[in-house]
């Protein structure tokens, strides 16, 4: 299964990402991630990377798309990939299927978290990250005895607020997504490799209704 997730940022790209590596056994491959270990290892693409970061400039695509291509070559990618966070527009997406073709890898579906931006803009400014222990609440729609103790690390929790979930950020980031990402929907709507989920239920319908999309999948071996 090598499928690319979709969606505005606060759709639940990274929770239903983890739960479709439960499921099928394959990794999640984030380029956010990718970049910090890179850097950390000091490897040639991570002095790149680190190059353009202390300069205050994007990375470039090149550099990213070797990373990609030095993480699909490792044995757990060999069943399949799931990409979160690339690609984030157009010329990304043209670059991501010439390489993955030259691998013999090739997309077999863009599975989009469709979610209203009004929606979306009350789940990010109301998420809270506990400190202790990482695990995600929203003071909207977590219940307050959820907020009280934490089941992962068992302490009280330390709730802090991403800077960038606050309401001036968020706007932003959501105007970034407009402008760059969602054109990627009409194009891989073209390229008959869209699978549309609404993102607007609870955690476990939209990983079943995830699921159902693959299914529909027909180069997907089971």
């Amino acid at each position: 299964m090598r499928i690319v997730l979709l969606g505005a940022p606060g759709s639940g790209k990274g929770t239903q990402s983890q739960l479709l590596v439960k499921a099928y056994g394959i990794p999640q491959i984030s380029t956010g991630d990718l970049l910090r270990e890179a850097v950390a290892k000091g490897s040639e693409l991570g002095r790149r990377a680190k190059s353009a970061m202390d300069a205050g400039k994007l990375v470039d695509d090149a550099t990213v798309l070797g990373m990609i291509r030095e993480r699909l070559s490792r044995p757990d990618a060999a069943k399949g990939f799931i990409l979160d966070g690339f690609p984030r527009n157009i010329p990304q997406a043209e670059a991501l299927a010439k390489m993955l073709d030259e691998m013999g890898t090739p997309l077999q579906s863009v599975v989009l978290l469709n979610l209203d931006l009004g929606i979306l803009f009350k789940r990010l400014s109301g998420r809270r990250i506990c400190e202790s222990c990482g695990r995600v609440f929203n003071i909207y729609t977590a219940a307050p005895s959820a907020l009280a103790h934490c089941d992962e690390c068992g302490e009280e929790h330390r709730l802090i607020q991403r800077p960038d979930d606050k309401e001036e950020v968020i706007g932003k980031r959501l105007d970034v997504y407009e402008a760059q990402t969602k054109p990627l929907i009409s194009h891989y709507a073209a390229a008959g490799l869209l699978r549309v989920v609404d993102a607007d239920a609870d955690m476990d319908t939209v990983f079943k209704n995830i699921r159902k999309a693959i299914d529909t999948v027909p180069s997907f071996k089971r």
